[in-house]
């Protein structure tokens, strides 16, 4: 059990060296294959009436072309810069190769990510445009697989000394499975539990505990109480008193909806790790 696919969907901002960088990370753990496209808006986005007239639709597809064209040579000199060989097939070991033909729109991401063990993207920040918080929804919510959020500033390694949490849901129970590739390998995992924390009825953290040990996977404990903070506050807490690497979190056990209107803790994390995260819904 492995990772050895590695879709990073490129973008045409700062923050995707980090991206890139979180990337190769896991690529080199796992002798893994890691291919980019260009994600783009969709044709339609653009083609909207407004009191100004609307864009030509010509002038938008050179554009997009552009912007596609730019994105590939970021993600091959990222790629020839650190020494990652073009793929000359598969079970090649670390490599790389890209998408020519990937279609516009944000859905691709949850589609195409279907055949990959998993998808990179950076966590939105608050120069973070739609499109972008859509492909992180779409790669939750319609590829089946885990996603992977780099943080801003990328790490020096990432799964040496990973973080579970805890809540008892499907949806950690996924992220966690999805994650064994990395724990087994891990040289310290810690399962969180978060006392008066948003959580459902389920197995005990004591019984996760047992299910790691069955795989090989020697993990310890670890409980802590809100203290004030809401409950995402009080994992990236804990994960960087642990000195962390990586948060493996369950995405919306509450619904969207109610993240979007009261907050929580998806949301929080989204926006505020500084780790990588590995998410599944």
């Amino acid at each position: 059990m492995s990772m050895k696919s590695i879709l990073v969907p490129m973008e045409p901002h700062e923050g995707m060296n980090a991206v890139l960088e979180t990337a190769l990370l896991l690529a080199r753990k796992h002798g893994s294959y890691i291919e980019g496209f260009p994600l783009r808006f969709g044709i339609s986005e653009f083609v909207a009436v407004d009191p100004a007239g609307s864009i030509p639709l010509e002038s938008y597809r050179q554009e997009s072309q552009e912007e596609a064209a730019q994105a590939r040579r970021v993600f091959d000199a990222f790629m020839q810069d650190h020494g990652v060989p073009r793929s000359a097939g598969p079970g090649g070991g670390l490599s790389c190769g890209w998408l020519d033909d990937a279609p516009e729109g944000e859905s691709f991401v949850g589609s195409y990510g279907r055949v990959f063990d998993i998808t990179v993207l950076s966590r939105p920040d608050a120069n973070t445009i739609g499109l972008h918080n859509r492909a992180i929804e779409s790669g939750l919510f319609e590829s089946g697989r885990p996603i992977l959020l780099s943080p801003p500033v990328p790490p020096k390694d990432i799964g040496t000394n990973i973080m579970v949490h805890w809540n008892c849901s499907t949806e950690q129970s996924r992220a966690t499975a999805f994650a064994m590739p990395l724990l087994i390998q891990a040289q310290r995992v810690t399962v969180l539990t978060v006392t008066g924390g948003q959580s459902v009825p389920g197995p005990t953290a004591q019984q996760l505990l047992k299910y790691l040990q069955h795989n090989g996977v020697p993990a310890k404990a670890m409980t802590v109480a809100l203290e004030g903070r809401n409950t995402g506050e009080a994992i990236l807490r804990a994960a960087k008193a642990e000195g962390c690497d990586l948060l493996v979190k369950g995405a919306f056990t509450q619904s969207r909806l109610r993240q979007m209107i009261f907050g929580g803790t998806t949301s929080h994390i989204l926006a505020k790790a500084e780790l990588p995260v590995l998410m599944a819904h």
